[in-house]
């Protein structure tokens, strides 16, 4: 198969709600796409698969990457985005979520959601008419998690396999942790929490982890042992008190996680691999949970991967809006007009 052919030409289910309702190989399909679709445009490329299409986006909460991205990638695409940000709309006043889901899907082509918990966006897929896609729950996510995916595929160590690279997350099993255990063991990868065992990942995405890996290869466990570091391939952390935590004081959780799973220049030492790579979904808070020099530093691909929430969120409209296979079409058809390499 080459690089332009999805084994998937059509979505599986009409939302992405979470990336443990997907198989390997419809996971893969939208890596490739993202990743074909980001070369054509950064080499000049123009394309309009998503002309005249609209995408709305409910938040429910602050949003940088997520927002932005999804805006960018609609209008970089030939599409608009609506940014419904909180208060602007009906929702949690006067109407439904049902009842939003409804209207919504009448007018646009496609509805993301940024949610407090995660029953809304699945309340928000099961009433719309067109797909639903899950920018972020208490629960998992998914875009976010397609985004690590494409960063650790991009920053893949030279000549290892799959079952040979292990990912580490460090520190509060939040909802970026759930699904990066999910993608990197759905990939074949080893996968480890470290973390306090008051905050380790649940036993329902550890065994989802589990699962994985008895059909994909690799391994997924949660423990409080720093001698887990030792070769490591990529380290990820996220804050340690968070969207979901606000009842939480910040005193409560820097007793916790401060300063044992510190992402720091020790802990990077620790791994004993020069060439470890560091994540961060972002925002971060700097010198609690990463410090600036790990951050700032040459081990960090934080910053690609903050501009891969891009490159993940035009392959998602463009998937669940079946166009991906017609976009990869076009795209080989003008390579091989223009005499150019293939991506």
């Amino acid at each position: 198969m080459d690089g332009y052919t999805l084994t998937h030409t059509t979505p599986t289910r009409k939302d992405f709600i979470d990336t443990a309702n997907f198989d390997q190989s419809e996971i893969l399909d939208i890596i490739r796409l993202s990743r074909t679709v980001r070369s054509f445009i950064k080499e000049g490329g123009y394309l309009n698969s998503m002309y005249h299409k609209s995408l709305a986006m409910i938040f429910e909460q602050k949003s940088t990457r997520t927002r932005v991205s999804f805006e960018v990638a609609m209008l970089q695409l030939g599409g608009h985005a609506l940014n419904l940000a909180p208060g602007a709309i009906q929702l949690g006043a006067h109407e439904t979520i049902q009842d939003t889901a409804r209207v919504l899907g009448r007018m646009c082509d496609m509805i993301m959601s940024r949610v407090d918990r995660h029953d809304s966006i699945e309340q928000l897929a099961k009433y719309s008419e067109v797909p639903v896609i899950n920018g972020m729950s208490d629960r998992c996510h998914p875009t976010q998690g397609v985004g690590d995916m494409i960063t650790i595929f991009d920053h893949w160590p030279a000549g290892k396999h799959s079952n040979q690279i292990k990912v580490i997350f460090v520190g509060d099993a939040t909802q970026v942790c759930n699904t990066l255990c999910d993608m990197s063991t759905k990939m074949g990868m080893h996968f480890v929490h470290y973390g306090p065992e008051n905050h380790k990942i649940s036993d329902e995405w550890l065994n989802i982890g589990k699962e994985n890996a008895k059909k994909y290869g690799g391994s997924a466990i949660w423990t409080d042992d720093p001698a887990c570091l030792e070769g490591a391939d990529f380290i990820y952390t996220d804050v340690w008190y968070g969207l979901y935590d606000k009842e939480t004081p910040k005193e409560e959780y820097m007793k916790d996680f401060y300063p044992k799973y510190q992402v720091n220049d020790e802990m990077i030492a620790a791994t004993k691999n020069p060439n470890v790579k560091f994540l961060h979904c972002l925002p971060a808070s700097r010198n609690e949970e990463v410090t600036d020099s790990v951050l700032d530093g040459p081990h960090s691909a934080a910053w690609d991967e903050a501009e891969n929430r891009l490159t993940a969120q035009r392959g998602l409209v463009l998937y669940f809006d079946n166009m991906g296979q017609t976009t990869l079409d076009y795209i080989k058809e003008q390579k091989e007009a223009g005499g150019e390499a293939q991506v």
